[in-house]
């Protein structure tokens, strides 16, 4: 259900799989992916993951043959909660590649991406009330945060898609390719992410993630302690040497 390759030393590339049900995110399909980022968050030579979908899609959402079998605890139990949070915890840039559709859940899973490419066909949807239900695994709390009160509700409420382009004005996706190239867009994102200093990285995402929890000044605190926690390492000496000695920096993740 999970596909895991390794592109290059620093890039880890994991892509749903599960053809036959489009990407639906099963339990076991969750776990798996939690399961491979635990893993990556371990691996001291991983500094940025591609996390892709097939090459027609990305996915059509939760398991409605296993939510209609087993009620809201399909996506209410223990283990696809702390799935979910692996996820939305990893501290490593996370480059989403989507081709196709990315509904419901998985949109949703699409937003715990650092950043996001698209196919121009790629289409993004919060269909859930179709079904009689609504999204339950983020999209009212961070589609709002991202887009905004009425796109938020048109998506949430109509439960139609919109287009890329759409998405990248909205602020969505970072980047949209012809279709077909978005994995290969987002791995060389990744391997510029990768050359850089890893802790900074991980500092800096963190900092950004700030400012959709803590109010303004709250944010820059947590900003000016990533900084003063990053001017304390190797890769910051080797970075500001290497800069006024006019060559390629040589991180170490240190």
């Amino acid at each position: 259900m999970i596909a895991i390759a390794r592109p290059s030393e620093h890039v880890l590339q994991v892509s749903l799989n599960r053809p036959a049900q489009r990407n639906a995110l099963s339990n076991a399909l969750l776990q798996e992916l939690a399961d491979a980022l635990t893993a990556a968050s371990l691996d001291d030579t991983v500094r940025c993951v591609v996390l892709a979908g097939g090459p027609s899609l990305f996915s059509a959402g939760a398991d409605i043959k296993e939510m209609q079998r087993d009620g809201f605890a399909a996506i209410d139990n223990p283990s696809r909660i702390a799935a979910w949070r692996v996820v939305e915890g990893f501290r490593k840039p996370i480059v989403v590649a989507i081709e196709g559709i990315a509904y419901g859940g998985g949109h949703e899973l699409a937003m715990l991406g650092d950043i996001a490419i698209a196919g121009a066909s790629a289409r993004f949807a919060q269909p859930e009330i179709n079904i009689g239900i609504l999204p339950g695994d983020g999209a009212t709390q961070r589609l709002a945060r991202t887009v905004g009160k009425s796109l938020t509700m048109w998506m949430v409420l109509t439960g139609e898609p919109i287009s890329a382009e759409a998405a990248l004005q909205a602020g969505l996706i970072a980047e949209i390719c012809p279709d077909g190239e978005a994995v290969a867009r987002a791995l060389a994102v990744a391997e510029t992410i990768a050359a850089k200093a890893p802790m900074a990285a991980r500092l800096a995402k963190e900092a950004v993630l700030a400012a959709y929890e803590t109010p303004l000044a709250m944010g820059l605190a947590v900003e000016r302690g990533a900084i003063r926690h990053a001017f304390t390492t190797e890769d910051q000496r080797e970075g500001m040497r290497a800069f006024v000695e006019k060559r390629p920096a040589r991180f170490t993740g240190r």
